[in-house]
């Protein structure tokens, strides 16, 4: 392996100074954070204040928000409603996305202790996609599985996340990207891209050199 080249502090210094990173670069970061976190009054402010156009429109943000709050909320079929409102086409090409949405619509059923409900609904709305697709039937049979447990406490860890909040948020955020999807807009903060392309950066220069370290 050859030996690793030294930095001295001076040319990394100078070599950092060199990177142009513009007031514009910045101000599009920080809309692109707003817009896909759901700061809808933030968003607006920040628009007129850096004098930048939005990548979407403010309305698509409430809406998101909304649809996002009613997931959180177990309020199934008013998500539903109001994404077919936003956008049709969303639900009618993504089958994945909207089984999750009907398995969530079961897991509230088994949370509310409506079993005769949750049984129905199971059988005629996800049966049937669950003999589409293996996927789909393994996810349909871990959910049925609760109802083989008194309750979440006694339930294998792989299947009472399925009543943990974690699992409405898990699924808030597949609708969320998918609409983001729609509307052209990228689905994860591109802050949070930079900081992955940041670390694999860090790794990949200590494998080569030895260089000054922040805060160091």
């Amino acid at each position: 392996m050859p030996p690793k080249q030294t930095i001295r502090k001076e040319e990394w210094d100078r070599r950092l100074h060199e990177v142009q990173v513009t007031k514009d670069d910045l101000n599009r970061l920080i809309m692109d954070y707003l817009v896909i976190e759901g700061y809808k009054s933030a968003a607006e402010e920040f628009s007129q204040e850096a004098d930048i156009t939005p990548p979407v429109d403010f309305e698509s943000i409430e809406s998101r928000m909304n649809i996002r709050e009613a997931l959180q909320r177990g309020d199934i079929e008013d998500a539903i409603t109001r994404v077919n409102d936003l956008n049709p086409e969303i639900l009618d090409t993504n089958p994945a996305l909207y089984f999750h949405l009907q398995q969530q619509k079961l897991i509230e059923y088994i949370r509310q202790g409506r079993i005769a409900d949750a049984l129905q609904f199971a059988q005629s709305e996800l049966a049937p996609r669950g003999e589409e697709s293996p996927e789909f039937l393994s996810e349909l049979e871990r959910t049925m599985a609760l109802l083989a447990f008194e309750s979440s406490a006694t339930a294998p860890a792989g299947i009472s996340e399925l009543l943990s909040p974690g699992q409405r948020m898990k699924t808030a955020g597949e609708v969320n990207a998918a609409i983001l999807e729609s509307l052209s807009q990228g689905k994860e903060v591109k802050l949070v891209g930079l900081l992955k392309l940041l670390g694999w950066g860090e790794q990949l220069l200590e494998e080569k050199a030895e260089y000054p370290q922040m805060g160091v």
